[in-house]
């Protein structure tokens, strides 16, 4: 069986949908990988003949052992190069999930093992998502909560940003809003925005924007 490029993104994406605590149906993965109904159909089937994916009757999808190994090993490869690029070469936070995505189809399994043995194990990405399966309830089991739900007045250090949106990335980076960063929740406002103050300014953040950073309050 020839593992491609496309039925990687594809069993990545499923994985990673599963770990935001979304159910992969192929209306998640259209909108995850950006590419149309009749694409993701037939991606479908050749994962499902390919022994890859299971399909339930109501259209969910799940991974058998063999395509969850598969997706493992790229979403490690993925980890790998995000930190390879801001720990080596020091490229910004918000701009290496794009890379990541390019170059995680190209590393040997002999340049994984070095990547591994020159940065070591670390849990986490520079957007502060740990490697593998975390869910959201994972994430509320360690005390963390996301931003959008936080009422009154919080102090609390950006634990982690959902990497999959390029703009939002560097929205954020502009307020200061970043993985390690600490703030202080001032205001709930009205009209479903946060009066944050982040390294002694005061910034506005919109509900959907916060409800993609989740927060280790103080």
């Amino acid at each position: 069986m020839r593992i491609t490029v496309s039925k990687e993104n594809y069993l990545k994406a499923i994985a990673e949908a599963e770990g935001e605590g979304e159910v992969p149906i192929p209306a998640t993965l259209a909108r995850w990988l950006h590419v149309t109904p009749p694409a993701v159909t037939m991606a479908i089937r050749r994962l499902k003949r390919d022994g890859l994916i299971r399909v339930r009757a109501e259209g969910a999808i799940t991974l058998t052992k063999e395509g969850r190994e598969i997706a493992n090993r790229v979403i490690h490869r993925h980890h790998l190069i995000e930190r390879m690029l801001t720990e080596i070469f020091g490229m910004e936070w918000y701009k290496v999930h794009d890379e990541a995505e390019q170059l995680e189809h190209s590393v040997s399994s002999e340049f994984e093992a070095k990547l591994r043995d020159k940065l070591g194990t670390v849990e986490s990405c520079p957007h502060g998502n740990r490697v593998g399966m975390d869910r959201p309830q994972d994430r509320r089991a360690r005390g963390w909560i996301p931003l959008d739900e936080v009422r009154g007045s919080v102090t609390a250090e950006v634990a982690s940003v959902f990497e999959r949106d390029r703009k939002l990335l560097e929205y954020l980076d502009g307020l200061g809003i970043r993985p390690g960063a600490k703030l202080r929740v001032m205001a709930n406002n009205y009209d479903q925005t946060l009066t944050l103050k982040v390294a002694g300014k005061f910034v506005q953040l919109g509900g959907p924007a916060a409800s993609k950073v989740w927060i280790n309050p103080a």
